[in-house]
């Protein structure tokens, strides 16, 4: 698979997919480590100016980033369980959100020494909530901030340098 795969499922579940040439251990750690998140979290032209992570069940993150124009973008939520390298699920709230409640967000890594598939699970509140998320250029969004994750991979996985 190359790119982002994207599966819709019942009225309130996205499923996001993408392999990368790293080993799980290294993935996880680049959606839950702030320094490897700073490099790639957020679509073309946006970066994290914010990065907050207490790795716990129970445990809250927040990620505020910053647009082109230089608009804000924040977002938080609570982890609810945590199994490196293989499991990671937690909640999901914008600050400015257009649509109803909470997001259960579970990410899986499944793979081998050297490559990793990722599946997101979203599940939304409310069958309007998955609707209204599928009319921003969310799926844009995503692709890009993975593809910048897929360089980050490869540049850690050549030089061995995580900063």
């Amino acid at each position: 698979m190359i790119g982002l795969n994207v599966t819709l499922h019942g009225d309130r579940e996205i499923r996001l997919s993408r392999d990368f040439a790293a080993g799980r251990h290294l993935v996880f750690a680049a959606f839950t480590r702030p320094e490897l998140l700073m490099r790639w979290w957020g679509a073309q032209g946006w970066h994290l100016v914010e990065c907050e992570v207490d790795l716990r069940v129970g445990g809250r993150w927040r990620f505020v980033s910053r647009g082109p124009e230089g608009d804000l973008m924040a977002q938080g939520g609570t982890y609810r369980e945590i199994d490196p390298p293989a499991r990671l699920v937690c909640t999901e709230l914008f600050d400015d959100q257009s649509y109803p409640g909470e997001t259960l967000v579970r990410h899986d890594f499944t793979g081998s020494a050297d490559r990793t598939t990722v599946v997101t699970h979203l599940w939304y509140a409310t069958a309007q909530g998955r609707d209204t998320v599928l009319r921003h250029p969310m799926i844009r969004g995503l692709t890009e901030a993975f593809d910048r994750l897929a360089v980050v991979l490869h540049t850690i996985s050549t030089t061995g340098a995580t900063t």
